[in-house]
This record gives C-alpha cells, structure tokens and sequence, in this order.
C-alpha cells in the first residue's frame, strides 16, 4: 500500500491523510484503514507514550508546546494528537488545536492532530490509539496525548499510554479542580504549572502537600513512585526535569520488562472493548466463556489489527 510505505517514510501529508482514513465512517474506508494499519503495525511500538490531563485554565497548551519544543531542540520527533469526546457538541476540539501551539505547529519534527469527533469516549480513544500505531511507525519518538482533564477520560486514556502527567494548579484545592482521587492514582508525576512570579512560593507549598497526600496512596504495580514538582511554561523553568523523569521512568520500565507487560494489557483491554461494541455483550460473553478472547489475545502480536482478527471469525 503506498499511503503505509510513505507514513514509514515519514510523510507528514501521508500521516495526516492515514489519521483521516482511519477516522472515516465510510464502510469502503474500513477495510483500507485496517490494511493500513497491519503494515504499520511491524514498525510501531518504539516511541513513548505520555498522556497530558488537567483541567480547563491549568495551560495544557501552553505546557505541550514547551515540553514539545525543547524536545524537537533534542532532535526528537514529537506528535501530539487529543482526546475530546465533547469536541462535536462544540464543534471543534479545543484540545490539539494548532491554533494553541503556533510555535510548535510550525516545526518540521513537530505533528499536531486535533481530536477525532463524535462517538462514545471509548470510539474516539480508539482513533487515537490507532493514530498512534501510525504516528510511531512514522519515525516519533515522543507521542503526546492531551484530554479534557476531567472524569472518565484518564481512565480510557491510561490504557494507550506508558506515562501520565498531570497538570495542577496551586491555591485551588482538588475538590475544586474537579480532580478525583481515581485520577490522581493514576498519574506517575504530578506537575504544579504556573509556578512564576508572585505565585512560586504558592507552587512550592502545593507541591509539598501533594507529596505528602500521594504517600497515603497504595503503592504503584510497576514500583514507580509517583513525582511531584513545579514548572513555569512563562519563564521556562522545570520542564527540561520533567522530560528527565518520564526518560527515567521509561528506563526503569524497559529494564524491569513493565512497558512491554504494560503495553500486553493495554492490547488486550481493547480487544475486550472492540468485541463487546462491535458484537454487543451477550456474543462477547459467549466468546469468552468459549475462551475464544483468550486465543485471539495470542494472536494479537502477530502484526493483525483487532479488527482483522474479529473478521476471522
């Protein structure tokens, strides 16, 4: 397929237009985006995966395009696709908005895609999970996943990235931030932004109590213990260090073989999403009391997308 070979190339335009083939709702686009998909997928799988949350005002944006730009500095490939389940209620995404990242929207190591529209939560972070297998066989090296920061979102998220960040702001409590407990268990580092001007001292504080509120969670499968620290997208400052804490992490996780076992599950979680939307629960439950999931999860690191291996059925 010559779409497949000029993403592997590296084509920026041909990325772009294999996202939008794989977003189409067109029954003719289907079997042509899993075609390209399958050849994808033998040269994806080596990036870093980092999902993005926080809420509204915590500059997301802002934080992406500094993080972004001191990595293309590094000469690393960077891709930044969205998650907005909300984005056809209010016609356009404002996550992943290039309009957002001037900056980083013009750099040539640099690919920024706005959520896919319309469908459940769990549709559209299908799209971004099927994006990533094509932004990674397009040679990126950093794929950054920015949500709507509140509720389900992080959790659905949590299944398609290797490290999540959460974005905090100080003086306002979490119970206010709409942050809940089950979001802040998820996060491997804690980032408190806007930590500039008369608001450092604040920053600092936030942190501190942060740390100490993270101490009371139960400690994280992988061993990792979640980081707390602050960062000034306005004067530049801590973002280099974040970027050294998710290369650590991603370190220690290769070693202790954790990204690899981590990336297993993810694979199967959506393989059991995929079958139940598709066939709905009643033939999912009886595939998997035949144990059919099981033998389709085996066949999952075979290079066949989860759709091709539903249609051998």
């Amino acid at each position: 397929m010559e779409l497949a070979q000029q993403i592997i190339d590296g084509n920026r335009t041909a990325l772009g237009q294999g996202i939008t083939l794989l977003e189409s709702t067109l029954p003719e686009h289907k079997e042509q985006s899993q075609e390209l998909l399958s050849e994808c997928l033998p040269h994806s799988g080596k990036s870093i995966r980092v999902g993005v949350t926080g809420v509204p005002g915590v500059g997301k944006s802002t934080f992406i395009e500094g993080l972004g730009k001191l990595l293309t500095s590094q000469g690393k490939k960077v891709a930044v696709l969205a998650i907005d389940p909300t984005s056809e209620r209010t016609h356009g995404s404002i996550l992943g908005d290039k309009s957002r990242m001037h900056e980083l929207a013009a750099d040539e190591n640099a690919f920024i895609r706005p959520s896919p529209s319309g469908g459940t939560l769990g549709g559209v972070a299908n799209k971004t999970r099927e994006s990533i297998i094509l932004c990674e066989a397009a040679g990126f090296d950093i794929i950054l996943i920015e949500t709507v920061g509140v509720g389900q979102s992080e959790t659905t998220v949590s299944n398609l990235v290797d490290f999540f960040l959460l974005l905090m702001l100080a003086g306002a409590g979490d119970e206010l931030q709409g942050i809940k407990r089950g979001i802040m268990e998820l996060a491997d580092a804690l980032i408190i932004t806007k930590a500039d001007g008369d608001n450092i001292t604040n920053s600092k504080n936030a942190a501190l109590e942060y740390k100490r509120a993270l101490h009371l969670f139960p400690p994280m499968k992988n061993g990792w213990i979640p980081q707390v620290s602050t960062c000034s997208s306005l004067e530049d400052t801590g973002i280099a260090e974040i970027f050294e804490t998710i290369n650590k992490f991603d370190t220690q996780m290769i070693s202790s073989g954790w990204k690899n076992e981590n990336r297993e599950n993810q694979n199967s979680y959506w393989l059991h999403h995929i079958v139940k939307e598709e066939l709905g629960s009643k033939q999912y439950n009886s595939l998997k009391a035949a144990g059919k999931l099981k033998m389709l999860e085996k066949e999952l690191t075979k290079g066949k997308t989860i759709y091709q291996l539903l249609n051998s059925f």
